[in-house]
């Protein structure tokens, strides 16, 4: 009887992230999915459904030939939302590399750092979590502007004579993603370097092994699990992003998360919003599903 209660309880733990997946990812994906074969209407909600998930799969099998994909022809046909995706993937990777040449040295410094210092330099990193995303996005704003902060600071040194022209342009984007996502990237790094055998690097210098040639042999590739981490951390967010482009990137910025939220909000078409979103979704499972074979190699190279 113990046996069996050990190993109902082990499944009924085992059960619960997946309960979790079904109730909120797969179950609101459906009934986006739902509404992208919808057609528009006016009405509340804006969209004509061509079918009821309520009706259950029998009726849905019914109604495949039913089913109509032009709200994805659509998007396909529309040089706008194919630019919208590029612009996103571009800018996130940028973005991304960016935030690696940044966060590196700074995960390399704290896993190096004196054993006694280290969770005072963790808790600097975690300590822009306490304040609101939307506060610290807004000070970039008065950072950035041509009569913010940086110019008169740089005009101040005499580095330039007019205020530069930083705001609403794609470097603003830039800051703000690698400022806001930083941590992100950071936190797996420093998990990974600090977990590393320092013997490895004394023996490479006993051995002869120049610093740096120690550092691209034995470091960099050790320290390969949390850069794919902090990249995927850094990387899938940052595509859908909306708030950052929308405050520092102005009105010419073109990514998919305002492109998302424009269909939805001011043109109030849902059935193309939400298509918007399902392909957004389908991109991302990409980076996603390379994600978890390189946690699944890592863990088997532990073995």
């Amino acid at each position: 009887m113990g046996r069996f209660l050990s190993s109902l309880a082990a499944r009924l733990v085992i059960a619960v992230p997946y309960l979790w997946l079904l109730v909120f990812f797969l179950a609101p994906f459906l009934i986006v999915f739902k509404i992208s074969l919808s057609e528009p209407a006016i009405a509340m909600p804006p969209y004509e459904p061509v079918f009821d998930l309520v009706d259950g799969i029998a009726a849905l099998l019914g109604k495949v030939g039913e089913l109509s994909f032009g709200n994805y022809l659509w998007l396909a046909e529309d040089p706008l939302y194919r630019n919208a995706y590029l612009s996103s993937i571009s800018i996130a990777a940028v973005s991304t590399a960016i935030t690696l040449a940044v966060g590196y040295p700074i995960a390399y410094g704290m896993a190096r750092a004196p054993a006694s210092i280290r969770p005072m330099l963790l808790m600097l990193v975690i300590l822009p979590f306490w304040t609101s995303f939307l506060i610290r996005v807004y000070a970039w704003i008065g950072i950035l502007k041509p009569e913010g902060l940086l110019n008169q600071f740089l005009i101040f040194l005499g580095l330039i004579d007019q205020p530069l022209v930083i705001l609403n342009t794609t470097t603003a984007i830039y800051i703000g993603i690698v400022y806001s996502y930083l941590p992100f990237m950071v936190l797996p790094l420093y998990a990974t370097l600090e977990k590393m055998d320092n013997s490895l690097i004394e023996a490479a210098r006993d051995l002869g092994c120049p610093p740096l040639a120690a550092f691209w042999k034995i470091t960099f590739p050790l320290s390969t699990p949390g850069i794919v981490a902090g990249c995927m951390l850094v990387f899938i967010p940052a595509v859908g992003e909306f708030v950052i482009p929308d405050l520092l990137g102005g009105s010419q910025t073109l990514m998919i998360g305002k492109t998302l939220w424009s269909e939805f909000f001011n043109n109030r078409d849902w059935p193309v919003s939400s298509a918007v979103a399902v392909i957004l979704l389908l991109i991302l499972i990409v980076p996603i599903m390379f994600f978890q074979r390189s946690q699944a190699r890592a863990r088997e190279a532990g073995r």
